[in-house]
């Protein structure tokens, strides 16, 4: 019964005839052609071919796609055997190259296109010369020498993508496509191909055509007249002749969504060479196809022996970095749809877009929305050579259970590019960068960290806190010059990390103690806060009527799974809100220098605020800096090209609030009496400036707002001074004062 089952199974030869599959491919290259609007016909890889052999391109991509459109049996070949059909595809190029040339060679690019030039015509030369005695010198160049181009694959449209845990036995030498983040990635170096050796002898060339990862030099010359002669000729490496190809091994590591509960991600060798070298960058969400090969060890016992556990590599293809496709296609492809686009024109898209983040959570509106202009970012700033950064930082320090660490895993989850770590699990050389030996060359590399390889994005912190102080010094240079310096084992550089840094930390006390000042509470170094634009403190502060709402809105989310539905509040699925900040980062709006004078007077309020108290945070001119960047952001999330006024008067309001929540209750009242004192002091301020004429109600309403001071508030305080006869308002809405 086997021995029938083994005599019925075809081998990979009889199911796929080599000369059929070639006639398949020819055809494929030669014919294959898509149509136009216009009904004209475009020839994809004659025109590539030609391109080719002229020398004008290097690289035959062919679209599996396409070919599994006119031949499915080949795809289904290369699928299983991708070696063997890429060789076929080099052989069908070299037949195709050796009819398109004839007798003319191609043009001369570099020093091994004039080395194979001349070895072709003496090789012509000698076969005139010695056409009676029949030519020995034809055929004896290796194919690897005489191909100048490069073959490859790209995977199927609606191929999903594997993780690196996925990979198995049964898949060695299958085209497998796989998803991960890429966590190292060495310098591009040649890799020899072609060996070429001159004999000192009788000067005769031999060639060498390495197919692994080592190769043995060879020694004594194997030309007829140093074996016949005797004449143990030494044969020396000619570089000139030699072939390299650009060679560069990344280290892929599977995405953490990928990872069972338990495990430690697995990490995968990838080899890229020739034109896919420099493809992405550490840090970078990769989907790499190729063809999964293992690496043959030579044991230490015997000379030729060989090991019986093998580590695997993907040789690719294909390198794709997703994270810059998916914005491309956000920016320039326009994917958001009509309904979307409606939605994000409604006037209050600020706050839906607000709480579309993280909506199974309850409340914190205000801090949402920074960690939304977080996302989006300001713009970074470049004059006479110093850079101002653009990116944001935040801290969200409050008491335990108010879904600060939730808050960092839906950003996490949702920008593009985003690192994820807590301060106790994180070491100072994790975050920044570590010196390590490269296993192939031996030389002393950098790998970044976590910083590093969420430049461009967001990387969050929890239990900020709980970090080493030494390890917390780490991370100034980063909030600040995004850029990390390296100065260790030799190595002399300087990493990007453009980054914005959203950390959370408890209370020095475990919870927020209202009796104790604002540095006692919050425990870290002015060096340290000051790089903070934004500082919440969220606080449990027991009350009957937000905490039935809480308590409502959790048991809601149980037994449903979705947040309870709010009156003209649908939240935008994650998706769309990628979109939308993608859309957003494509603007670079501009401050002009109207509203140069608010920021000044801003900046004095705010000093002379932190030197009259006793119990405030330390305010420096990075604050001023951190106002720019938030009103940029708003500009950025209205889609707009110039910063108005309502952005920088939201940006100044965030800034307040963030300020007041630091604060109790009774400190404010102290400092600056009650909301409605605060309103009514406005009102005064403004009627000394306008030399005592009356203050129109739109001023007043627009000074509350840059400070914070709802509409209600306002109305409460003209209401109860109108009562009072203090204030009265006439038919053009201008207040007056009765007392004047």
């Amino acid at each position: 019964m086997n021995a029938a089952q083994g005599k019925g199974k075809k081998s990979f030869d009889e199911q796929y005839p080599r000369d059929e599959v070639k006639q398949k491919i020819r055809q494929f290259i030669s014919e294959f052609f898509t149509t136009n609007d216009q009904g004209e016909k475009n020839f994809k890889y004659r025109d590539q071919m030609f391109k080719i052999f002229e020398r004008e391109e290097v690289t035959l991509f062919i679209d599996l796609d396409d070919l599994r459109e006119l031949f499915p049996e080949v795809v289904e070949a290369l699928e299983i055997n991708t070696v063997r059909l890429r060789e076929m595809f080099c052989e069908v190029m070299d037949e195709l190259r050796a009819e398109y040339l004839g007798d003319r060679e191609p043009p001369v690019r570099d020093a091994l296109d004039a080395f194979i030039y001349q070895r072709v015509q003496m090789d012509r030369q000698h076969a005139t010369e010695h056409a009676d005695r029949g030519d020995q010198r034809t055929n004896r160049y290796p194919a690897q020498l005489m191909r100048r181009f490069e073959v490859s694959f790209r995977p199927d449209s609606n191929a999903k993508p594997l993780s690196v845990r996925q990979l198995k036995a049964d898949q060695i030498g299958h085209f497998v496509c796989v998803e991960g983040i890429v966590i190292r990635a060495t310098e591009v170096k040649p890799r020899a191909e072609v060996i070429t050796y001159t004999c000192d002898t009788c000067s005769a060339e031999v060639y060498h055509a390495v197919a692994g990862q080592q190769y043995t030099p060879q020694a004594s010359c194997i030309s007829k007249e140093c074996t016949e002669g005797r004449g143990n000729g030494r044969l020396h490496m000619q570089v000139r002749g030699s072939k390299f190809v650009k060679y560069q091994e990344l280290k892929i590591q599977e995405l953490s969504h990928q990872v069972p509960v338990g495990s430690i991600p697995r990490i995968l060798t990838v080899q890229v060479v020739g034109e896919m070298t420099r493809g992405c960058q550490p840090g970078d969400h990769c989907r790499i196809a190729g063809v999964y090969l293992p690496q043959i060890q030579r044991g230490p016992q015997a000379p030729g022996g060989g090991s019986l556990t093998h580590d695997t590599y993907l040789e690719a293809f294909f390198v794709n970095p997703i994270n810059r496709e998916d914005l491309r296609t956000a920016e320039l492809e326009g994917e958001i749809t009509e309904e979307e686009m409606r939605r994000l024109g409604d006037a209050s898209f600020y706050n839906l877009a607000a709480y579309s983040i993280a909506p199974d959570i309850y409340g914190h509106l205000d801090v949402k929305k920074s960690l939304l202009l977080a996302l989006v970012g300001g713009c970074d700033q470049n004059a006479e050579g110093m850079k101002i950064r653009g990116a944001l930082n935040m801290l969200l320090m409050g008491d335990p259970g108010l879904a600060k660490s939730q808050l960092l895993g839906y950003v996490d989850r949702l920008a593009v590019r985003s690192q994820y770590t807590t301060g106790r699990g994180s070491s100072g050389v994790g975050l920044t960068a570590a010196v390590m030996k490269d296993p192939v060359t031996g030389e002393m590399m950098l790998e970044g960290g976590a910083l590093v390889l969420a430049d461009n994005g967001i990387c969050c912190i929890d239990e900020f806190d709980k970090m080493l102080d030494a390890d917390r010094t780490a991370i100034h240079e980063v909030m600040e010059q995004q850029t990390i310096s390296i100065a260790k084992a030799g190595i002399m550089t300087t990493l990007n990390a453009r980054v914005s840094i959203i950390a959370a930390a408890n209370p020095a006390y475990g919870r927020y103690n209202p009796r104790r000042s604002i540095e006692q509470n919050i425990n870290l170094p002015a060096a340290l806060l000051s790089r903070f634009d934004l500082m919440w403190v969220m606080r449990d502060i027991p009350s009957k009527e937000s905490d039935m709402m809480v308590a409502k809105h959790v048991c809601y989310v149980h037994y449903k799974g979705c947040p309870p539905p709010r009156k003209g509040l649908q939240p935008f699925s994650m998706d769309t809100l990628r979109k939308y900040i993608a859309a957003c980062k494509a603007k670079n709006p501009v401050m002009g220098p109207e509203l140069a004078e608010r920021l000044i007077d801003l900046y004095v309020d705010i000093r002379k605020e932190s030197r009259e108290s006793d119990d405030s945070t330390f305010t420096s001119p990075r604050l001023l800096l951190s106002v720019i960047r938030m009103a940029t952001a708003c500009a950025r999330v209205h889609l707009r090209d110039r910063v108005s006024e309502s952005d920088l008067d939201e940006a100044i309001r965030l800034m307040t609030a963030s300020k007041d929540s630091m604060r109790t209750e009774e400190a404010k009242h102290v400092n600056r009496g009650t909301p409605v004192d605060q309103a009514f002091t406005l009102l005064r301020d403004l009627f000394a400036t306008n030399k005592n004429e009356p203050v129109p109600m739109e001023q007043l309403a627009t000074k509350c707002a840059r400070k914070g001071i709802s509409d209600e508030v306002l109305k409460e305080c003209v209401d109860f001074y109108t009562t009072n006869g203090v204030i009265m308002t006439d038919r053009t809405n201008k207040i007056h004062f009765v007392l004047n």
